[in-house]
């Protein structure tokens, strides 16, 4: 006995195709949370440059379920002196069903990242401003923009052609 069940038109759900590709967030978690502060308190007036790093992980744990990884670095400096250093893995696991094998890197690397965002993006604000600062706000991140940058970098690298 098979799993796909019939749908309303005698057709397994999905449609003709097959079944419908399935993504679940089965849980999410903190990997590690790193929060330095060396000029407090004198640095908590300063209005700080801020430059933020990104990137993204992505693992199979068996045949359905994944582990995605969203890494952000937050360093603030003013008058080149170091205000904060903010490092955040979170995780996000995943249940993906139906997928076929040449759409799930970008799935794991676009989907995965768009749908875990929101909270880390609130965990480095609360992470900020409990560190003496205004909540650090940062604004959406087009992960297929930077999927496709990656993409198009290691097929550089595969042609032998030097990166700009």
């Amino acid at each position: 006995m098979s799993d796909v069940g019939i749908g309303p038109n005698g057709n397994p759900p999905g449609g003709p195709e097959g079944p419908q590709l399935r993504i679940q967030i089965v849980g999410q978690y903190v990997k590690d949370l790193s929060f330095e502060n060396p000029g407090a308190p004198m640095n908590l007036t300063a209005r700080p440059g801020i430059d933020l790093g990104v990137d993204l992980q992505a693992r199979r744990l068996d045949g359905e379920r994944f582990e995605v990884e969203l890494k952000l670095r937050v360093s603030a400096k003013a008058d080149d002196k170091p205000l904060f250093l903010l490092e955040l893995a979170y995780g996000g696991l995943f249940l993906i069903q139906n997928a076929p094998e040449e759409i799930l890197q970008q799935i794991l690397l676009i989907d995965g990242p768009h749908l875990l965002f929101p909270f880390a993006r609130r965990i480095v604000a609360d992470a900020v401003r409990d560190g003496g600062m205004p909540p650090l706000m940062i604004e959406p991140i087009d992960f297929a923009a930077l999927y496709r940058a990656k993409a198009a970098e290691a097929q550089q690298v595969r042609a032998g052609q030097p990166l700009s």
